[in-house]
């Protein structure tokens, strides 16, 4: 197989990663056919001698110097450290030592796992480090000054959002409430990371591991190992080659190139993260004509439309854009969160009732009630992960619909919510923003679609075609009603959804300002850093004028009937029939499918305006409806250019 990949015209190289899974072995020395949970077995013997290793390595290096030192990327005589993070371990001499008896490439991937752990905490250490050596008067409120002086001392504190430095500042506070003094460094502040139990293959070589896709079904590999026949190997006769035949997920190209895999043992499944390297198209940072705009919202978790930059240099709106609604997710969301918060409540209670005793009669329930709290933060999690999903997949539906090559989503990693109440503070911390955009820049990649964020700034509060602040209102038949669903411009006229509204404005805004994109070199991640007053002024969406048809009589009036037609039959009904047949219905018989749970197409409407009354109450999960009917979206309407303003269609007071 050539490890090598062809890449054309326009293409370039990424690489991915798919899930997998390992159910079964072959010993190749015996040809012994090795089960699910015997393989299981044996890998969890090779993951206990890597994280023991790894530990111990990690303890020993858990400190300011050696961290500066790996970090810094050059040897005691200068020498430039390799970029493989085992390389460089060796380089500077840091190794381990098992107590079993273990190749070469057993010790790499722990080395490989210390390094990439290490080389991480350098950002948190200069990150905790700026904070104490510009500690506030008031950690809880600081000046102007005082902010300016963190963002000085912090690597990158320019562009860092403020909710970071005021996490590390309410850790540092904890740490002086408990020890009387404020901690040295994030060393001291934090203790030694906790090794995960995995393997990372691609530390090895093929004495200790390889694969190979199979010659003629381009769906299967077959994955070849070295593992242990005791968990304590004495000899290297204790090793054997065992054979595991992968079938390859569909999203795994027959052109891409497949590189070893990460193992990790769930719920007693052997996982495998199959990493492989394929060819996309190239995205870039400006030259775009057609751009989609995403806006985030709290009822409509997403709100997106397209735009077009013309060669004039005007910018007008395709379509009336759509609604990525997740109330129902979202709710269920908070319950869970809430039942995490009583059962970590009853946890403490607990805790503190026990104390350092174990012999207590607690001590089991207390037990039962961790593994129900890891059970319920689990299904959190899964939760989360399946709402960025089809979020991210949305988004990205929509611009390859638009033919947009970019996607422009606001930044709102420092969004704070101050001045509300305890419940929307709560409800906006538990948003997966963060998710989605990694999910989206990851599927976007695909397609060869740039994901770029925007500096959130009065997306929301100023017109998208005149700049000017908006009024909101409750709704447009309630226009002195206070609220912020509905938008209103006293300068232009315009009028309509305040998520519409922002969503244009953000497309407009990075349409205007695609000339001043960065990228960063770790991440790849591109983004617009901040608004320019002269590219800004540009950045106003042109309203498309309507054609109205020609609604002029050409001809005699069609004639209606004075009676309308009945809906229901006036015939009576037939006799039952003889045998197991069914009996033809009396009336009219619905051939369509049967009416779906109200939490399947409640709030559909693109212009749904009014606040729902009744508390949220999904009746899908009770009919076995599942999350997709909890998380509804408006379909595109590209082709249809609707008008940008309703405003000329008379007055809604």
């Amino acid at each position: 197989m050539s490890r090598k990949l062809q890449l054309a015209e326009g293409e370039t190289s990424r690489t991915a990663c798919a899930r997998g899974l390992l159910r079964t072995g072959v010993e190749e020395k015996t040809g012994e056919l090795l089960t699910a949970s015997v393989l299981a077995e044996r890998i969890d013997w090779v993951m206990g001698l890597v994280s023991d290793m790894a530990g111990k390595l990690t303890a020993e290096h858990w400190n300011n110097l050696d961290v500066d030192v790996l970090a810094s990327g050059e040897d005691a005589s200068g020498r430039k450290l390799p970029s493989n993070a085992w390389m460089a371990l060796r380089r500077l001499g840091w190794t381990v030592n098992s107590d079993a008896k273990v190749n070469d490439r057993i010790v790499r991937m722990a080395q490989e796992q210390v390094g990439r752990s290490l080389r991480s905490t350098k950002w948190r250490a200069d990150l905790t480090c700026g904070v104490l050596t510009s500690w506030p008067a008031d950690p809880a409120k600081r000046t102007a000054d005082e902010w300016d002086a963190v963002r000085e001392a912090v690597p990158g504190g320019q562009h860092l959002p403020s909710s970071v430095i005021k996490s590390r500042t309410r850790q540092a506070v904890a740490y002086e409430r408990k020890h009387g003094r404020l901690p040295v460094d994030v060393f001291e502040l934090e203790p030694a990371p906790r090794i995960a139990r995995m393997l990372l293959l691609s530390a090895c070589d093929g004495q200790q591991a390889a694969i190979e896709r199979h010659e003629t079904d381009p769906g299967r590999a077959l994955l070849r190992l070295q593992l242990p026949t005791r968990p304590d190997p004495q000899s290297y006769r204790d090793w054997t080659w065992i054979a595991c035949p992968v079938s390859l997920p569909p999203t795994i190209a027959a052109s891409a190139v497949l590189h070893l895999p990460t193992l990790r043992i769930h719920q007693g499944k052997v996982r495998a993260d199959l990493a492989y390297t394929h060819a996309v198209p190239k995205t870039r940072r400006a030259g775009h004509t057609v751009a989609l705009g995403v806006d985030w919202g709290l009822n409509t978790l997403l709100s997106a439309g397209a735009a077009r930059l013309h060669e004039d240099g005007r910018i007008t709106a395709l379509g009336s854009g759509g609604m990525f609604r997740a109330a129902g997710v979202l709710a269920k969301q908070h319950r869970l969160r809430r039942l995490s918060e009583h059962l970590q409540a009853k946890a403490d209670h607990y805790q503190c009732v026990i104390g350092d005793g174990t012999d207590h009669p607690l001590t089991a329930k207390n037990l039962v009630l961790d593994d129900e709290i890891r059970r319920v933060c689990d299904r959190r999690s899964n939760l989360n992960d399946a709402l960025a999903r089809a979020a991210a997949r949305w988004a990205v539906d929509q611009a390859i619909a638009a033919s947009a090559s970019v996607i422009y989503v606001e930044d709102l990693r420092s969004m704070e919510a101050r001045g509300m109440v305890r419940t929307m503070n709560t409800r906006l911390s538990q948003t997966v923003r963060g998710q989605i955009v990694d999910r989206m820049r990851h599927l976007a990649a695909e397609a060869g679609i740039a994901v770029i964020t925007v500096p959130a700034r009065n997306t929301s509060r100023h017109c998208p075609q005149c700049l000017v602040p908006l009024r909101h209102r409750k709704a447009p038949d309630r226009p002195t009603t206070p609220g912020w669903k509905w938008a209103l411009c006293r300068s232009c006229g315009y009028q309509g959804d305040r998520d519409a509204g922002a969503w244009k404005h953000i497309a407009a805004r990075g349409l205007a300002h695609q000339a001043k994109t960065v990228m960063d070199r770790a991440s790849g991640a591109m983004a617009i850093r901040s608004v320019i007053d002269n590219l800004e002024a540009k950045a106003v969406v042109t309203p498309t004028t309507r054609t109205s048809r020609d609604r002029s009589k050409t001809g005699p009036t069609r004639h209606q009937a004075t009676r309308p037609t009945p809906r229901r039959r006036r015939t009576p009904s037939p006799t039952r029939p003889q045998g197991p047949a069914g009996k033809r219905p009396e009336g009219h018989a619905h051939t369509d499918r049967t009416r779906l749970p109200r939490a399947a197409h409640r709030h559909q409407g693109v212009t749904t305006i009014s606040t729902p009354t009744t508390g949220h109450r999904p009746r899908g999960t009770a009919l076995g409806a599942g999350f997709h009917l909890h998380a509804h979206a408006t379909p595109p309407r590209w082709a249809d250019l609707m008008p940008d303003t309703p405003s000329d269609i008379g007055s809604l007071s």
